[in-house]
């Protein structure tokens, strides 16, 4: 039987026995039920300490530049409102993404009592992970970072300290999508202060000497531009990887197509939740993923 290209990138056994089970484990102390997920990984702590810093930086020079000084209160009111909800809302996204399992394989799976409870039927073929020792779901791919299998896994972000797959895509979606909001925000109330502060007494336009308060706006309006781009990029990414309903790696990889066509609809409400409501903008709403069908693992 010839193998498809797709096969190429999988460790494939057409047999359970050659999974050999006796040499695969469950981990000796398997962290208890409810657990928070942190992947402890130097590269990924250190970018999404920098993404505070910078969101914290913002609402430093918006609020202590901008806002409080200014003489219009309902501008300052308004503006800070939201603002500030929608720096909560981004940070409360990225704690989301960061600390969610994004659908981790269970690690060491590969024992001979999983293989028999799948009851394998002639034919069928499973998937193994050589490097975690773990039988793979379709669609499932290996993260050196994390050092588990993913399902559905779109790509590893360091930015928020891990990867993003089937069960925290929604809040890596919503944080770009909050963090361009507020980069765009910030960026037109900079520029309106700029306007206001060459036509007053720049002495007056901010509690901070004016070289301090030109140095802060430009860092802040650079940051700010900077980042517009690049998470107004990442969320076309994600709604376009969602809507076709092909991961990132996917397309990477040019896989071939095994799993169900569906419309762009469901694939949103497949990641949001279903049914639609203002619960898909809130990373608090967590979107019912269902239970895992133990034969997703055999084709």
């Amino acid at each position: 039987m010839m193998l498809t290209p797709t096969h190429h990138f999988r460790d494939i056994e057409r047999r359970p026995e050659y999974l050999q089970p006796e040499k695969c484990v469950p981990p000796p102390y398997p962290g208890p039920a409810g657990t928070m997920w942190f992947i402890r990984d130097g590269c990924g702590i250190a970018c999404a300490i920098v993404t505070w810093f910078l969101v914290l930086y913002a609402e430093f020079v918006v609020l202590f530049v901008m806002l409080i000084p200014s003489r219009d209160y309902v501008y300052s009111i308004i503006n800070g409102v939201v603002f500030n909800l929608l720096a909560f809302l981004a940070l409360a996204s990225h704690c989301r993404a960061m600390l969610t399992d994004p659908g981790a394989v269970p690690k060491g799976n590969a024992t001979k009592e999983f293989i028999e409870s799948l009851q394998l039927k002639p034919g069928q073929v499973v998937y193994k992970c050589p490097k975690c020792c773990s039988i793979k779901p379709d669609r499932a791919h290996h993260c050196s970072v994390c050092k588990r299998c993913i399902r559905k896994m779109d790509h590893h972000c360091p930015w928020v300290n891990n990867c993003v797959g089937e069960n925290n895509q929604k809040f890596f979606v919503l944080f770009t999508m909050y963090i361009a909001l507020i980069s765009l925000h910030a960026l037109i109330m900079v520029g309106f202060h700029f306007l206001h502060c060459f036509e007053e007494d720049w002495t007056k336009c901010s509690s901070f000497s004016p070289p301090t308060t030109v140095i802060l706006l430009i860092l802040l309006c650079f940051e700010a531009l900077l980042f517009l781009i690049f998470t107004s990029v990442m969320f076309g990414t994600q709604v376009h990887s969602i809507c076709t309903d092909e991961t990132g790696i996917e397309q990477l990889k040019k896989e071939e197509r095994r799993w169900a066509k569906k419309t762009k609809w469901m694939n949103m409400k497949a990641v949001f939740g279903h049914p639609f409501s203002l619960g898909w903008a809130s990373p608090f709403a967590t979107p019912d993923q269902g239970k895992a069908d133990p034969y997703q693992y055999v084709v």
